[in-house]
């Protein structure tokens, strides 16, 4: 039994212990099934196992199946002369319905090979609950991804009861605290599932952690770690660890933030990201300042957002939510996070382009859009019936325009300090590759046709702004939205090019 044991045990499973089993009795050797009392279905079988035996199992072996009989011999083919089978048929397992081996030879066995064919049975009944038994597996961590996927979505929705709601009574620890730090490792693709098994437990989370396999990045892995807890510095410690021990992972680190607030945490996150390619330990945390959009002044910004949202009531919901979404990460990608077509996520995008008189294939489009959704989203806090500073608008009350904004003294402070990390004379080139990369849309290729460089050099350029400005300044990052008014900012100043401006 000793080389049915090593079939057993090799790859190839089941094949390698029929194969044996052939092997040993000089025969042709098969597995059949059936469910439901349809036909029966050869599930594996040896290369050589004969189509006259298929045929003939049709009668007899919807018995074994069923649990009617424990086991079963006819022949077929040739009436027991040349060509005919003596087929043997033994079920597998304690309960129906049962798989059944089925042993095709030109001779009946004795007694000795019927006994080696029953302990097949055996064997096979032990490969057959471990396949199972891995499938089970299998379909658990499934749907525990899905639960966390489902509960991470809440949160970057701002939703943390509902979250809670989702978690079924038994919320995920991070779900009980009330702020939390994003860290966003970039690994492997094939890593992502390793890792997030590796520190599973047996409710399907991580301790008080969420890690979280990115649906829109492929090589993303997100992790949502409560602060403050110390059952999660472990968790932290180890994915500094990870990085330090694998040269291809970078991780970036929001700051604190409520978990109502994930949505601002993952997107700090993944300006942190970006400044960890070029940091000696890739790692970083997020260094920004705070946003534009808290900073502008907040009843003439809100008349100004509201205006320009306004046509978006007649649109529906979904169609905005999409959007929302797709000005921070490519199309693609937003069809994954939903489980959507493309096709169907760009007619949700046109429509709300319609309603707007946007086209938000353009930066700067989508900037100023992104700037309406983010003072939007403050509006509840908004003081309403404040008048507006001078110069944000014609008279008390009324709508601004973008313009007007972007020169109050509040947002020229805000890109003063945005552009000062590359204030310097040497970083001249940068600040020009910046200005010619928005004016050709985001489009690198088409910047170094317009500005004379290579397109590796303005790729360089690129980078070295998104280490010193730390912001994500891909295509379709947030940091890019600022950079779009910062350069705004800095031309509507009328300011020569100097140490504190872009232009």
């Amino acid at each position: 039994m000793e080389g049915l044991l090593r079939a057993a045990g090799g790859p190839a499973g089941v094949g390698g212990v029929l194969e044996w089993l052939g092997a040993r009795l000089d025969a042709q050797v098969a597995v059949v099934g059936g469910r439901g009392g349809g036909p029966v279905e050869v599930e594996e079988a040896t290369a050589g196992f004969p189509s006259a035996a298929r045929a003939g199992l049709q009668e007899l072996a919807p018995r074994v199946v069923g649990g009617r009989l424990a086991s079963a011999a006819t022949t077929t083919g040739g009436e027991g002369g040349a060509g005919s089978w003596w087929l043997r048929l033994e079920r597998i397992g304690p309960r129906p319905p049962h798989r059944v081996l089925v042993v095709a030879a030109e001779r009946a066995p004795d007694r000795a090979e019927s006994a080696v064919a029953s302990q097949v049975c055996g064997v096979l009944d032990l490969l057959f609950r471990a396949r199972e038994t891995d499938a089970a597996r299998q379909g658990y961590e499934r749907k525990a991804r899905q639960l966390r996927l489902a509960l991470f979505q809440a949160l970057m929705a701002g939703d943390p009861v509902l979250a809670r709601r989702m978690s079924a009574g038994d919320p995920a620890g991070v779900l009980e605290t009330e702020r939390a730090r994003v860290h966003l490792l970039r690994c492997a693709p094939g890593d992502r599932d390793r890792l997030a098994q590796t520190y599973q437990d047996p409710s399907g989370f991580h301790g008080r952690a969420l890690m979280v396999r990115c649906p829109v990045y492929d090589e993303h892995l997100i992790c949502l770690i409560p602060e403050g807890d110390p059952a999660g510095e472990p968790l932290a410690g180890a994915l500094r660890e990870l990085v330090g021990a694998n040269r291809a992972y970078t991780l970036g680190i929001s700051a604190v933030q409520p978990l109502a607030a994930t949505a601002e945490a993952y997107e700090q996150a993944r300006h942190a990201l970006a400044v960890a390619r070029t940091t000696p330990d890739r790692i970083a945390g997020y260094e920004g300042r705070e946003p534009l959009a808290r900073l502008l002044p907040p009843a003439p910004a809100g008349r100004w957002a509201a205006g320009l949202l306004r046509p978006l009531d007649a649109v529906p919901r979904l169609a905005v939510d999409i959007t929302g979404l797709a000005l921070g990460m490519p199309r693609a990608g937003v069809a994954r996070f939903l489980n959507l077509s493309r096709t169907t996520v760009g007619a949700h995008v046109r429509e709300v382009e319609s309603a707007l008189g946007m086209d938000l294939h353009a930066v700067r489009d989508r900037a100023a859009l992104h700037l309406a959704v983010a003072l939007a989203a403050r509006r509840a806090d908004l003081p309403w019936a404040t008048d507006p500073e001078p110069g944000a608008g014609t008279g008390p009350g009324a709508a601004p325009r973008l313009t007007d904004l972007l020169g109050t003294d509040a947002a020229r402070r805000w890109a003063r300090a945005f552009w000062t990390p590359l204030a310097g004379v040497e970083h001249h080139r940068v600040r020009g590759t910046l200005r010619g990369w928005i004016d050709a849309n985001a489009d690198a290729r088409r910047a170094a046709q317009e500005l004379g460089l290579s397109r590796t050099t303005v790729t360089a350029h690129l980078r070295t702004a998104e280490r010193l400005l730390h912001r994500d300044l891909s295509a379709s990052g947030p940091g890019i939205h600022d950079l779009v008014h910062a350069l705004r900012i800095s031309v509507s100043s009328h300011e020569a090019d100097s140490g504190h401006r872009a232009q």
